[in-house]
């Protein structure tokens, strides 16, 4: 039996997943077509045997991990996350955490390759950083965030997802959502 604190919130993540916003090209999107753009995007990397790296902090690191092992498995990509803990804490002692990313990135990075930079608040220092690289090294961005309608990294990439809430649970449980939908169609389900 459901609880009425479990259904209100289920509700309110209903409400939250029906009013996620997309931007691609510059352009607001509903759900599915925007979707359809960052699939292109990784379809497209599949294709041309571009690598997709996935970055994230805290529990959107513990999210990307997972996404990895799909898009690995199930999708077939050459996908990477870059938080191994020897090599991360080197980059974090050596450059400063919020450049961790970003060093990592310009060593791995190659054009037409595709970065998902995952962040709830979309202000983490580090993964705006690891976009600047992105960009300058040609490669495509895919960014999921929440919060803040205006948080800088909405607005970072080339396809951007952005859940209006400001709760860690339902943004990073709809971030999973949304990356285990792209891994799903990736392999055909």
């Amino acid at each position: 039996m459901i609880t009425d604190s479990f259904a209100a919130a289920l509700a309110r993540f209903q409400q939250v997943l029906s009013s996620l916003r997309v931007t691609a090209a510059g352009q607001e999107l509903a759900a599915e077509p925007g979707l359809r753009h960052a699939l292109a995007l990784l379809r497209r990397a599949g294709a041309e045997d571009r690598a997709v790296y996935l970055i994230g902090n805290g529990g959107s690191a513990a999210l990307v991990a997972h996404v990895q092992n799909d898009l690995v498995n199930k999708a077939r990509l050459r996908a990477h996350v870059l938080h191994e803990p020897a090599l991360m804490t080197c980059m974090s002692n050596d450059y400063g955490y919020a450049r961790a990313y970003a060093e990592l990135l310009e060593r791995y990075l190659r054009s037409g390759d595709i970065l998902i930079a995952v962040s709830s608040s979309g202000r983490s220092a580090n993964i705006l950083a690891a976009i600047e690289t992105a960009s300058t090294r040609s490669a495509e961005v895919i960014t999921l965030s929440g919060f803040a309608p205006d948080n800088p990294l909405r607005g970072a990439g080339h396809v951007n997802i952005w859940l209006p809430s400001d709760d860690y649970g339902e943004v990073e449980v709809g971030h999973q959502l949304i990356l285990h939908y792209l891994s799903d169609a990736l392999a055909g389900k």
